[in-house]
């Protein structure tokens, strides 16, 4: 629950800043919310062998946006389980989040003073043991977190998603 806590607080850090290529109109309004993301949603293979991992019942990922003003988010969390090791999950998805860019790995805690659009680890780390990796822009974020539970590789797949126009860019377009 942490780590879909850290996407939300993602979500609310960058929902103020401005970014060009909105995904509705500016006077749209408009809000989903679904249990059950494809794979289309996340942007991000499912790991060979794995099945839906669920806490709870029907506690296996979500989808929700909302949208209105020219601004708004989608954030969308996958959770899935298999019996491979941790290691060979990172390197599955550290190659597949490369065709977003640079793959940051969030797991040292490494942080970053760049403040332009470049996605960066800032505070997101972590529990001891467990691995968080992290591609492409501050606006359109691909994050897999993998963490060992027992004798299975639990991971979380989220892709998130914050757009605004301010009203030099709503005037222009």
């Amino acid at each position: 629950m942490k780590f879909i806590a850290v996407c939300v607080c993602t979500l609310i850090s960058f929902a103020a800043q401005p970014s060009r290529g909105q995904e509705h109109d500016k006077d749209s309004v408009g809000a989903t919310l679904s249990k059950n993301p494809s794979v289309k949603d996340i942007g991000l293979p499912i790991y060979p062998a794995s099945k839906p991992h669920k806490d709870e019942p029907n506690d296996s990922g979500a989808n929700l946006g909302l949208w209105g003003g020219g601004s708004g988010f989608k954030l969308s969390v996958l959770k899935m389980e298999t019996p491979d090791p941790p290691d060979k999950v990172a390197a599955f998805y550290k190659k597949a989040l490369k065709k977003y860019g640079k793959v940051l790995d969030c797991s040292d805690g490494a942080k970053s003073q760049d403040s332009s659009k470049a996605l960066t680890c800032d505070d997101d780390k972590p529990e001891k043991g467990a691995m968080l990796f992290k591609a492409g822009t501050k606006e359109k974020q691909h994050i897999v977190g993998i963490e060992p539970n027992g004798k299975l590789t639990v991971y979380k797949l989220v892709y998130v998603n914050v757009w605004a126009t301010d009203k030099k860019d709503s005037d222009t377009q």
